[in-house]
């Protein structure tokens, strides 16, 4: 075979594997869809779930909080020490407040605390379901005449929606509050100007961008974490398998909407 050939049957191959990929994602999607539709289909069903939904609302959001209060305390202490200096250059460092609140509030804490959530609560809900799966737990419930979407997948992602934001105000209001102390404290910033800055240029646009993309990040960790879990092969190598892929693929789907939420609040 000549080098020609050998050349062209790499290409075919190469993009028949990207395509047989493309597919798969696709059809794993749509897969993700059905069953978060379905099992959502379930909150006004009888029985209702709802001691389930704040038992979880307790293990995610409560359980989460340690870490985000301190990612966003030392994510507002670097904002306002590398802030500070940058201003400095252009002697604006009057402007510092706003210049923390804004990269908090629309960015850095939907996109960290979400990532956080990743990390921390998404993991736990692809391994536990992961686990119910290889102990046979889930055909258990369906032996039990309990239907398992709605007992095991409905109240996670439910608690995942409402955690969320909650956990994403209070980053915004620690990494404030940690960016006014390095600000004023530590580096002298006028502490007027800090929040008179800060009050004048934050407009109720820039809350509710960043609470809606703390809504849409919710329901997109806790649709992915409970479908990589009830569809993980029921072995050990397949449940850490789908925790990674959990993981994996929640921090890039994360980024990604992200940026398509952000392009419709500019």
């Amino acid at each position: 075979m000549n080098k020609n050939g050998a050349a062209q049957d790499a290409m075919w191959m190469f993009f028949g594997g990207l395509g047989r990929w493309f597919l798969r994602a696709l059809e794993n999607m749509g897969d993700a869809a059905v069953l978060s539709a379905t099992s959502l289909g379930y909150l006004f069903m009888r029985p209702w779930q709802g001691k389930h939904i704040v038992l979880q609302l307790y293990a995610l959001g409560v359980g989460s909080f340690v870490i985000i209060a301190i990612t966003g305390a030392f994510t507002g202490m670097v904002l306002a020490l590398q802030g500070y200096y940058t201003l400095a250059k252009f002697g604006s460092e009057s402007l510092l407040g706003s210049g923390v609140a804004l990269a908090i509030i629309r960015e850095l804490g939907p996109v960290l605390g979400a990532l956080m959530m990743i990390g921390r609560a998404g993991s736990s809900i692809t391994a536990e379901i992961g686990i119910m799966r290889v102990t046979e737990q889930l055909d258990a419930l369906q032996m039990m005449a309990i239907n398992p979407k709605a007992r095991v997948i409905l109240p996670r992602i439910i608690a995942m929606l409402i955690a969320l934001p909650i956990l994403v105000t209070m980053f915004d209001i620690i990494g404030l509050a940690a960016g006014y102390i390095v600000g004023v404290e530590l580096l002298g910033v006028n502490g007027g100007a800090f929040i008179g800055e800060m009050i004048a240029k934050i407009t109720p646009m820039d809350l509710y961008a960043g609470w809606i993309k703390a809504l849409g990040f919710g329901v997109l960790i806790g649709i992915i974490s409970t479908y990589m879990g009830y569809r993980a092969t029921p072995t050990t190598e397949g449940v850490a398998k789908a925790t990674t892929q959990a993981v994996v693929v929640g921090s890039v789907g994360v980024l990604m909407l992200d940026y398509i939420l952000t392009s419709f609040f500019l």
